[in-house]
């Protein structure tokens, strides 16, 4: 879809963008064929794109022959879209808001993949639940602001390390990003943006069982970023309990938890579940 043919349809439907909605659409038909091509799309698969909007996007991942579930929020896309892939049997369109959906239905996703340019209000809590539900996709592709795809990629000891990218990177492993010109958008986000790649880890970091413990431990020892991680984790587990599992791994009492790699925080979650 070129820039002016979405020009056309909005103007023609009396449709203007919203910030609130995150609506910046991406027209650019270079990047929609990369970010299309990281799904590895064939006609067995199952695709969740979130966001559609007036499916430039939802055109490629059809052309694949895979089926496609669209959570669309915005009303006045829901009648074009519906409209614009009327004739596509393995479309499939809700109108919803993905955030409440993905948290109320408990779906499994093992055999799905998101495929998406995320609304950036809203895409790291859609990531985040995705990849700590029961039964995550089998990748993320997604378009975010470039600074949430630093926090994701981001190494241990580093300003941005923290809760985002522990929750991401215990299920998958980052493969690859690559950078969007906001030219490629309409409007021009007033953002740098960003397109990643994660696959699910073949072999889970932890049991299902133990998922809920790792998220508990992580936001509590990121409660407050200064303070020795010990100290923070004795307000759920025994000081004594705390302690030896620090011992056990080499971890000096007095460490913060931004210096603690993603391994460690898997050990010790083995260690206090």
């Amino acid at each position: 879809m070129k820039l002016s043919e979405m020009r056309e349809i909005l103007n023609s439907r009396g449709i203007q963008l919203t910030k609130s909605l995150g609506q910046n659409f991406l027209h650019d038909a270079n990047q929609l064929s990369k970010i299309a091509g990281l799904g590895e799309l064939s006609p067995t698969d199952k695709v969740l794109e979130i966001g559609p909007g007036l499916g430039p996007l939802t055109e490629q991942l059809l052309a694949s022959g895979a089926k496609v579930l669209a959570i669309e929020k915005d009303s006045r896309l829901i009648e074009f879209l519906r409209e614009r892939f009327a004739n596509s049997p393995n479309f499939e369109l809700l109108h919803d808001d993905a955030l409440a959906y993905l948290k109320e239905k408990d779906r499994d996703w093992r055999d799905w993949k998101l495929v998406a340019n995320l609304p950036y209000s809203v895409a790291s809590p859609i990531l985040v639940e995705l990849a700590l539900g029961a039964h995550p996709p089998e990748r993320l592709v997604a378009t975010l602001q470039l600074e949430v795809v630093q926090r994701i990629f981001s190494p241990p000891d580093h300003e941005q390390y923290g809760l985002l990218t522990l929750y991401l990177q215990l299920r998958y492993e980052p493969v690859e990003w690559f950078k969007i010109p906001a030219g490629c958008f309409f409007p021009a986000p007033d953002v740098d943006s960003a397109t990643i790649f994660l696959r699910r880890r073949a072999q889970p970091l932890l049991p299902d069982a133990q998922v809920r413990t790792f998220h508990r431990l992580v936001k509590l020892a990121f409660s407050e970023r200064r303070k020795m991680m010990a100290k923070l984790l004795k307000q759920q587990w025994p000081a004594d309990r705390v302690l030896d599992a620090l011992n056990q791994l080499g971890i000096s009492p007095q460490a913060r938890a931004q210096t603690i790699s993603l391994e460690q925080f898997v050990a010790l979650t083995k260690l206090l579940a």
